[in-house]
């Protein structure tokens, strides 16, 4: 068995958000180009993803608004462009997890990183905002659960922005549970402690807000002493996490003081979560991370626990 696979291709840098746009290709250029001089990659299986079904992709988004973003008419917000790449990318996007949940579900690997953009947990139902266009971890835990058969599903958000996207798509659904720790104020403005589901959903969201400046140390007592307890109680049988690197000192879309050491200790807390509930599975999605050379660094760290 592999123990990290590693889901990258580049039809991911033909994704155009505009001229000076913080979510360009230049992320993932540079973050390949990091990777590999380091030789972070030796050991990790490669695979190259398929194009996710529309069907997979319409069970959590409204069937028009995807056709949209093929013709790019899709209702976006003014930071969220599409442009003729677009449309092929997300769909490869959201089929990499999916071919990676599928290798680490029938046991051929343990874990994986998915290096994609655009990212995705910002993104609702019929709306493109946040630089999101589909929304990539609300599509896996779906095809977990209908594809794989799984009862429940666990999504760990640590993006320095709160995941609006994947929380609406499950509010009113105990079968997903959806972790956020984010800073607040910021972009969007949801993510409070009382937005905690609704209905028959109601206690399986839970957003934790942090004020900017938080770093290494508040994360890590809150993935020890908040997170685990929560996920010990929901007993998740696959964890999918949203991996925005943002939160990192340097990065300029960011108030929070992370390290690359920080990222390392709340990736091996995940993963340790992961070993006790749920036969160590767990993929993970890159989400934001804006400072080219922070983010690569964050990146090889979170890859050097998941592979060790």
């Amino acid at each position: 068995m592999t123990r990290s696979l590693f889901v990258y291709d580049d039809i991911f840098l033909e994704h155009d958000a505009g001229a000076g746009h913080p979510e360009s290709q230049h992320r993932l250029i540079a973050l390949m180009d990091h990777l590999d001089r380091r030789g972070t990659l030796t050991g990790l299986r490669r695979i190259t993803p398929r194009a996710a079904s529309l069907e997979t992709i319409e069970r959590v988004h409204e069937p028009a608004y995807i056709d949209g973003i093929r013709l790019m008419s899709a209702a976006t917000t003014a930071d969220t462009v599409i442009s003729p790449a677009t449309y092929d990318c997300v769909l490869r996007a959201s089929g990499g997890v999916q071919a990676a949940i599928d290798e680490v579900v029938g046991g051929r690997a343990v874990n994986a990183f998915c290096a994609h953009r655009p990212p995705g947990h910002h993104a609702e139902a019929g709306l493109a905002m946040g630089f999101c266009y589909v929304n990539h971890a609300a599509v896996a835990a779906r095809y977990l659960q209908e594809r794989h058969g799984l009862a429940r599903v666990a999504v760990l958000d640590w993006d320095v922005h709160h995941g609006n996207g994947t929380q609406h798509a499950f509010y009113n659904d105990p079968s997903v549970f959806y972790f956020s720790v984010h800073q607040a104020p910021h972009y969007p403005g949801t993510g409070s402690p009382s937005e905690c589901g609704e209905g028959a959903g109601l206690g399986t969201t839970l957003n934790v807000p942090l004020p900017a400046g938080c770093g290494d140390g508040e994360y890590s007592r809150l993935f020890s002493e908040v997170l685990r307890p929560a996920l010990e109680t929901f007993c998740p049988e696959f964890i999918l996490l949203s991996a925005g690197f943002d939160t990192h000192v340097s990065d300029p879309l960011g108030g929070m003081v992370m390290t690359e050491g920080g990222f390392e200790s709340l990736t091996a807390s995940v993963q340790s979560m992961a070993a006790d509930l749920c036969e160590k599975r767990l993929v993970s999605l890159l989400e934001g991370g804006y400072d080219l050379e922070a983010t690569a660094a964050s990146v090889e760290a979170h890859l050097a626990v998941l592979s060790g």
